[in-house]
Parts: C-alpha cells; structure tokens; sequence
C-alpha cells in the first residue's frame, strides 16, 4: 500500500506532466498499467536524448557524473553532495531532493566570479533539450529545478537552457560550441518561483485525492502526447469528429457542444475535402473519378521508375557537410518498366553499418536512372528533397539528380485531391490506408520493419549491433520493407489504370 509520501511524491519529469495534465500525473502514478505501448520509434528517440546530453558536456568537459542507473536516491544525493563538498568544477547529472521533489540537473557548474576564478559559493544550472527553439515548457523545467536546488541550500546565481542550432553544418570533429545554443533564462526562472510553489501545491493535494475529473482536450497532445490518451479518449466512437483530416474544423469547440459523431456536424463547418470523407462514410460511397484520374495517368511516361528513400536523422550531425535533424538517406528500393506491360526490374541499396551513405546513393542513381525517365514517387516532394541535398552535397551528379527531380511525379496527386476515394480511407490518402483497399494481397502485416519510423530505428540498432547473425536479419527485414514500397507503387499505378477504364 503506497504511504503518504509516497502519494504525493514528484519528480522533475512527473511535475511537467501534471502542469500538462494533473489526470495525467494520477494516473501515472496510480494506474500505471493504463499506459499506451511505447514503439520503437519513441524509444529510439529517448537514446538519441540522451546521447545528446553526453554531447552537451563536453560544453563543460572533466566533470563528476552521478548515474542514475544502478543507484537508489538517496546514494545518489549522497554522492552529489559529497561532489560539492570536494569542491568538483562541474557535475552531471546532480541529483537534489527537497520537501517531496526529487530532480536531477542536467549540468552544473561553478560559477565564474569576474576575474575567471570560480566562486564556491554559487552554481550555474544548465538544462540539455534536444529541441531547436526555446519553448515555455522548458522554463518549467528549470524553473522547478532551480526551486529544488535553492530550497536545499545550494545557491543558484544564473540558469540556462541548452538547445540545438540547426544551422550548423559538421565539417571534422563537431564542435559543440557552434552545435549548440546557450539561453540564459535566469531573470524568467526568478519571476517563475512564485507559479512552481503554488503549482506543486496543488499537484499534492491533487495526489491525495482520487482521480480527478478531467476531460480530453487540448492538452492531451500539447507539449507532448500524453501516454494515457488511448485510455482517456476510448469512450469516443470509432470515428468520431476528431477523424475528420483537414484543418479549419474547430474539433474541441464541436465536442464541447454535444458534436461527436459524423452525422451530427453541420455542413456548413467542413470543407470541400471534409465533406467528401464525412459523406462517404455515413453513405459507404466511394469517389471515382475517371477522367482525372486518366489525365493524371497521361502525364506519365516509359521507362517508368519507381522510387522510395528511407531515411534517419540525429541531433548530433553523423557526417561532415550534415545539419542537426537533417534527412540522411541510408537505402533506397527502385522498380522499373523499360515500356507499358514489361516485366519488371528491381534495384536497391542499403548502407552498410556506420558509414555515410550519401555518395554512394547518389552515384548509384545517377547510373541507374537514364536522364529522360520518368520517376514516381509516393509523396515526391519528400524524394525530391533528399534528391536536391545529394545534388548540392555532390556537383559530380548534379546533372543526373537534377534530371531525376525535374521528370518526378507523384502517386500520391489523385488521391490527395481525392480524384479516388473510398469511404475506408477515413480521410487519410497514406500509402499504408491505401494498399489494402486497391491490392490487398499485398500487406505489411507480420513484417519486423512496417514503417518510417521502424525502419528508422532498425537502422539504428543494425549500426550498433556487433553479432553479424543481428545485423543480417536486420538488413533482409529494412529491404524486405523498401522493396514493398515501391512494389506497392506499381500495383497502386495498375489498379489505377483498371479503374479509369471500367
């Protein structure tokens, strides 16, 4: 049976969610079971979080770090005061406790007095955020992190956040100092003192109460997607206001005022996509329309390639001449018909583990594609990008990538413009709600790689894996996907050219 305290104790991370939602911190702290799975794309970003925060002190190199795996709270007090006591420079990970609230800082420095000696007496506080622009979140991070160490007798003279510029360009050794940005928010930490107070008042009292009556609603998603929104959005119905795509539908504003199903919004609130998707579901109609789709069809040519990239990216630019979160292509799959019912051709790559992908991609389809073939892709603009950063990156294949961009087409257009809709698509024209209903003996079901996000992180565990059996069936699972995508593409184009001609 859980005590008082530990009702209502907190942590840095648990008082960000309940300043996000108090239901949600309840319900993490009493019904934890109701969580949503975390995918493996989440837990990929996690790692990249905290690999990024080993990156950061190397802003303040040679510190003290205080490890939270393998050692209980109080060890880790311990050891942060005794850092302190033994006068350390700087501390990673310091971990602090004061009347309920447990936290950890990210960095900490002594503090520089004007003439360069450091000053035992005060501390600078710096939070690591894998983000590239300072949010107000942040600051209530800080904020209760400053209120923490002060209230437990360390003096905190200035406060900062650590964030990523995303204009830095790696060339050599990256150097930290131009990877990162350092925001001083001291004076907004100080004026913020007063609201984290009275916050975590009311978060205690919140605790030792029972689950408060809270509705879905703006904040389910806002800062974060909260880990509970499957449990807190299951009373609605299967489609409900909130699966109607598009913006300009005020969702929160109809929900509030008894609006949940489809058939109960007013017309004259959707627009031309949205009536088309509420009215054929309630009506089990589909749109075909064959015209436009055959002159869609018409700007087609032969030879027909067929492309999908899959991609990763990382705060911390991998290679020289990369951006922090730039898209890096690490494999690509390529089908293609030479002329109209040909057999088709297939062609791939897929980098090997920990090496930079880029030119070899780009002097494989420079070779591969001819310069006057036509080139499909699914949500091109996507393929074009990659394609423009190859050809800036590598002026040798400037002439052939450029070639590939300017004949690209996109799959994509007759079902964004809804030329071709069915009622089950709800209002998505992805690939994957696609498939299904124009090929569905095609499937992505069972497959270890089903998605961008898990092909993403497969990469990323194949390029850290050292048994050679690992790495194998990681590589035969992220071709085994690509290739679908752009098999997938040329049964996608068949079923197209059947329809507009039945």
């Amino acid at each position: 049976m859980k005590t008082e305290r530990n009702k209502t104790y907190l942590s840095k991370s648990l008082f960000i969610r309940g300043l996000q939602c108090h239901k949600s911190l309840w319900l993490h702290k009493f019904r934890p079971e109701l969580r949503d799975e975390i995918s493996k794309a989440q837990q990929a970003l996690f790692a990249g979080g905290t690999e990024l925060g080993i990156c950061a002190q190397q802003l303040f190199p040679n510190g003290v770090t205080i490890p939270y795996e393998g050692l209980s709270l109080e060890e880790q007090l311990k050891r942060t005061a005794a850092a302190i006591r033994e006068d350390v420079e700087t501390i990673y990970e310091g971990a602090f406790s004061y009347d309920g609230v447990f936290v950890k800082a990210d960095i900490l420095r002594r503090d520089r007095a004007k003439d360069g000696c450091f000053d035992d007496d005060h501390w600078e506080i710096y939070e690591v955020k894998s983000a590239t622009s300072q949010k107000d979140v942040f600051l209530d991070d800080l904020a209760v992190q400053y209120h923490v160490l002060t209230s437990a007798g360390l003096p905190i003279s200035r406060a900062f956040i650590i964030i990523i510029n995303n204009q830095y360009v790696r060339q050599g050794d990256i150097d930290v100092r131009q990877l990162f940005t350092i925001i001083d928010l001291t004076e907004e930490v100080l004026e913020r003192q007063p609201y984290i107070t009275e916050e975590l008042g009311k978060q205690r009292r919140m605790l030792s109460e029972g689950v408060p009556t809270i509705d879905i609603g703006e904040q389910c998603e806002n800062p974060y997607t909260c880990n509970f929104f499957g449990h807190c959005w299951s009373h609605l119905p299967g489609m409900s206001v909130f699966k109607v795509r598009g913006r300009g539908l005020d969702k929160f504003g109809l929900y509030r005022a008894g609006i949940i199903e489809l058939k109960d919004i007013p017309q004259e609130f959707l627009s031309t996509d949205q009536k088309i998707q509420v009215e054929c579901y309630l009506r089990r109609t589909n749109v075909i329309r064959k015209d436009l789709i055959r002159k869609f069809l018409q700007t087609l040519s032969y030879p027909l390639y067929f492309l999908d990239f899959e991609t990763f990216m990382m705060a911390v630019p991998p290679f020289d001449g990369t951006r922090p979160y730039q898209q890096i292509p690490f494999q690509y799959s390529l089908h293609w018909q030479k002329k109209a019912g040909s057999d088709l051709s297939h062609g791939e790559f897929l980098a090997s583990p920990r090496e930079d992908p880029r030119e070899k991609i780009a002097k494989s389809l420079a070779e591969t594609i001819p310069p006057k073939a036509c080139v499909l892709a699914y949500n091109a603009g996507f393929e074009a990008s990659i394609l423009h950063e190859l050809s800036r990156q590598y002026p040798e294949y400037t002439k052939e990538l450029d070639a590939i961009i300017v004949n690209m087409k996109d799959l994509m257009e007759p079902f964004k413009k809804k030329d071709l809709y069915f009622w089950q698509m709800n209002g998505s024209y992805s690939l994957k709600a696609i498939l299904p209903l124009l090929v569905p003996d095609l499937t992505y079901d069972c497959m270890e790689v089903s998605d961008g996000g898990m092909a993403m992180e497969a990469y990323a565990r194949m390029c850290k894996a050292e048994d050679l059996e690992e790495i194998a069936r990681i590589r035969k699972a992220l071709l085994d996907y690509c290739r679908l995508d752009t098999l997938a593409m040329t049964r996608i184009l068949e079923a197209l050219d059947r329809l507009s001609n039945f």
